[in-house]
């Protein structure tokens, strides 16, 4: 299992924000990658460790042919933009937007007086030309959800042969994974394949076996 930890990466950010990257995959950044980030798996090709700063904001910005899903670890946003204006996101949600050939805009702001935590994944689409879209969900506590991809067939997730799941999980709560699998510890602490692991750690891996030592939250990025 190989292993990148957030001590291990530059502190960035830019508006109201402060982030490390771990992700910026060369076919979306070519020589513009940081090269202490890794390449993703399957159409996955960024992940962000974000800290909105009190009240603080990314201002209003446009995306066009990308899939940008938010998953809110602590703390709230307020999500404004030309989709889905005024919808608002709580620790353990999702937000998943698609952009698509017709694009979006959005702001995504911290409405509080202390930081908040929130991760953001960026997938390619498997096909240019979609119409943009928005979707929420709400994985419950001790619930690993699927909230993105799946099959044309299906209507619950936005298509792709690249899938993330979002797991809430519980104290000794278990989560295993057979086959490649990208995972991102967003909270907590635990056992992976026999490793000690804490939160902002992210694992490559050829299966996964994980064990919570605390409420924990865990993000997985794998290929259908």
């Amino acid at each position: 299992m190989k292993t990148l930890r957030y001590n291990d990466l530059p502190q960035g950010g830019f508006a109201g924000l402060l982030e490390r990257q771990f992700v910026t995959d060369t076919r979306l950044f070519g020589n513009r990658k940081n090269p202490a980030t890794v390449n993703g798996i399957g159409n996955f090709v960024y992940l962000a460790d974000a800290n909105f700063q009190p009240n603080g904001e990314t201002g209003m910005h446009p995306h066009r042919e990308i899939d940008v899903i938010s998953v809110m670890v602590e703390g709230q946003v307020q999500h404004a933009g030309s989709l889905e204006h005024g919808q608002g996101l709580q620790a353990g949600m999702v937000q998943v937007q698609r952009a698509g050939a017709e694009g979006f805009t959005h702001n995504e702001v911290n409405p509080d007086d202390s930081p908040n935590h929130m991760i953001q994944l960026w997938v390619l689409p498997d096909e240019a030309g979609e119409p943009a879209g928005y979707r929420v969900y709400s994985p419950k506590n001790g619930e690993r959800l699927q909230i993105y991809g799946g099959s044309k067939d299906q209507s619950e997730r936005f298509y792709s042969q690249t899938s993330i799941d979002v797991a809430n999980i519980d104290v000794n709560q278990t989560v295993n994974h057979d086959g490649e699998v990208m995972a991102f510890l967003s909270k907590g602490i635990g056992i992976a394949n026999g490793e000690h692991v804490s939160a902002r750690t992210l694992m490559r891996s050829d299966g996964l076996d994980f064990k919570a030592e605390t409420s924990a939250q865990l993000i997985l990025i794998y290929t259908s």
